[in-house]
């Protein structure tokens, strides 16, 4: 089995590491803008399996060429959110399945001419969505009636390293994305009305709260994007009253990021500054990115927590799962890479080795055998635990 991955950065380059450990993948083909530092990391990293190429995919044209060219059984995208809805379409048209980390966005259009084609989209595979969608699934399967689904991802600097900076964070993702989410609108469900968030309003008092998790401590938490839509994903009846969506930062994060939006320093609009053209985003991300690295031997660290409440056998029950990850410094992968990159592979090879046969557009929630993919993970050293209430 073939698999072609486009894009070799920070999550990419852990994809193909989980591939390159497969029995049922052959080859891997690692598709970046530039062929050559790829390349040269596939060597120091030992990898057998795997080979780089070029790969302009602003070219539309030259996604198709190489997906013709390396006939793969599955493709996955680590590039960019922009770039997903020209790749699945290329995926869909020559008949390959493809996987992503990305939410499903416009993809939507693509679930009919996916099913005629025989092909599987899988995106919202990553870790926020994906993990969390996962441990959801099996959350709410512990229910009879839910009356509450609430999801918290937070990916940081562990306790030990995060003090270093006035911001207690780092950079595991691109910098740019972070800060483009942070103007992105959300929807809550709150004692069962709907709550809309602008975008850039979501560190706002109102809509945050400060969270403990276990073993970690406190954390603040802000809305993260539309949770509303995930009601039908789980198949969620009239007796929901609570549904949200929310990531984690140390505390003091949301008044920071509060005060950065309301001064304007996230938009993404383009000012003419001292003679340049500049957006204020762009200069925040240029000027922060190198104050908020990680060193060689320090961690980061994910933690997703997802609890459903509701009724079992008409008696109250809150179930909780919670997972735990750090940097694997042996082989340098931030626990952000191995949480996106190495739950996109897994979701590439259940359907490489057919245990995941449906076609068209498919959601982690929805289609997948939540179990399966908890252990696949647990199995990559992920600490994942159960917990009830009532």
């Amino acid at each position: 089995m073939k698999a072609l991955v486009l894009g070799m950065g920070l999550q990419g380059k852990a994809v193909v590491h989980d591939l390159e450990q497969s029995e049922i993948v052959t080859a891997i083909v690692a598709a970046d803008i530039d062929a050559e530092p790829a390349n040269a990391y596939i060597d120091r990293k030992g990898y057998r399996k795997v080979r780089a190429v070029a790969l302009d995919a602003e070219r539309l044209e030259g996604v198709d060429q190489l997906v013709q060219e390396i006939k793969p059984q599955v493709l996955i995208c680590m590039l960019p959110p922009d770039f997903q809805p020209a790749v699945a379409r290329a995926a869909v048209r020559a008949g390959v399945h493809y996987v992503s980390s990305s939410y499903t966005g416009d993809l939507t259009e693509l679930d009919g001419p996916a099913r005629k084609r025989g092909v599987t989209l899988l995106p919202e595979m990553g870790m926020d969505p994906g993990i969390d969608l996962i441990l959801g699934r099996l959350a709410v399967d512990e229910l009879d009636v839910v009356h509450g689904l609430r999801s918290y991802g937070a990916g940081l600097p562990e306790p030990a390293c995060a003090g270093d900076n006035p911001i207690h964070y780092k950079i595991t993702w691109t910098f740019d994305g972070v800060l483009k989410a942070y103007m992105r609108p959300a929807r809550l469900l709150q004692d069962g009305q709907e709550i809309a968030i602008p975008g850039g309003r979501i560190f706002r008092p109102e809509y945050g709260h400060s969270f403990e998790v276990p073993g970690a401590g406190v954390m603040d938490a802000y809305p993260n994007g539309d949770a509303l839509r995930y009601i039908a994903v789980f198949g969620l009846g009239p007796e929901l009253r609570e549904m949200g969506r929310y990531a984690m930062r140390w505390p003091g994060h949301n008044p920071f990021w509060n005060a950065m939006a309301e001064l304007g320093f996230l938009d993404e609009t383009t000012e003419r500054i001292g003679g340049v053209d500049l957006s204020p985003r762009r200069f925040v991300v240029e000027h922060l990115s190198p104050r908020l690295q990680f060193a060689d031997g320090e961690r980061d660290m994910v933690v997703i927590r997802v609890e459903a409440w509701g009724l079992k056998n008409r008696q109250p029950l809150r179930a909780i799962y919670e997972l735990v990850d750090y940097r694997d410094l042996a082989t340098g992968l931030f626990a952000m890479n191995r949480t996106v990159g190495f739950t996109t592979s897994i979701a590439a090879q259940l359907i490489l080795s057919g245990r995941v046969r449906n076609t068209g557009l498919l959601n982690p929630a929805r289609d997948l055998p939540a179990a399966v993919v908890a252990d696949e993970l647990k199995q990559r050293g992920m600490n994942i635990e159960r917990r009830t209430a009532s």
